[in-house]
C-alpha cells in the first residue's frame, strides 16, 4: 500500500512539473501575438481647426494615451460577409480635414473610424463594444476591421483598389 502511494505521489509531482513547464513555454511563445487582448487605437481630433491640439480657450488639450497597437498581419483577400448588416451610417460627427474626410461607422460590435482620402484611406481608430474583441488587417488597397463575440462577427471593410475608398459593413 505504501509503495503504491509513493508511486502515485511521484507520478503527481512529475505530471505537475511537466504541465507547469509546458504552460510556461506556451505562454512565453504566445506573448505579444494576436492572442493578446485587443487595444483601441487613439482617436484624433477631426475638426477643421484641429491641427493644433488646443481647445477653444487656447489651452492645450489632453493628449491621448500612447497607443500600443498590436502588429497587423496582412492576409489574402478576406472572405466576404455572408449576410448584409445594417447599412453603414457615418456618424454626424464626420467632418472634412486637410487629409480627407473622417467617417465613423458604428456597428453592434464596435466603432471603426476611417480617414477617407481621394485615392486611399487610413484607419483612425477601432474600438470594440463591451464583450466584443477586435482584429485588424491592413494592405496597400484595403483595411478590414473585424469585431467578434463568440460565433458572431461584424466586419467593417474599407477598400480603394479600383476607385475612391468605399466602406462596407457586414455580419456573419
Amino acid at each position: 500500500m505504501r509503495r503504491g502511494l509513493v508511486h502515485v505521489l511521484a507520478w503527481l509531482l512529475a505530471t505537475g512539473a511537466a504541465v507547469t513547464l509546458s504552460w510556461w513555454g506556451v505562454h512565453t511563445v504566445m506573448a505579444g501575438t494576436a492572442y493578446d487582448p485587443p487595444r483601441a487605437l487613439p482617436v484624433r481630433a477631426a475638426g477643421p481647426h484641429s491641427h493644433d491640439a488646443k481647445s477653444a480657450s487656447g489651452a492645450p488639450s489632453a493628449s491621448p494615451a500612447p497607443s500600443r497597437e498590436r502588429p497587423v498581419r496582412p492576409t489574402a483577400t478576406p472572405a466576404p460577409a455572408r449576410t448584409p448588416a445594417r447599412t453603414p451610417s457615418p456618424s454626424a460627427s464626420s467632418s472634412p480635414t486637410a487629409s480627407g474626410r473622417i467617417r465613423s461607422y458604428d456597428t453592434d460590435g464596435g466603432r471603426a473610424v476611417f480617414d477617407l482620402r481621394a485615392a486611399d484611406a487610413a484607419l483612425v481608430s477601432a474600438t470594440p463594444a463591451t464583450g466584443w474583441s477586435i482584429q485588424v488587417w491592413k494592405t496597400e488597397s484595403w483595411i478590414r476591421v473585424e469585431f467578434g463575440r463568440g460565433a458572431d462577427r461584424v466586419t467593417v471593410f474599407c477598400v480603394w483598389h479600383d476607385g475612391p475608398p468605399r466602406v462596407e459593413v457586414g455580419t456573419y
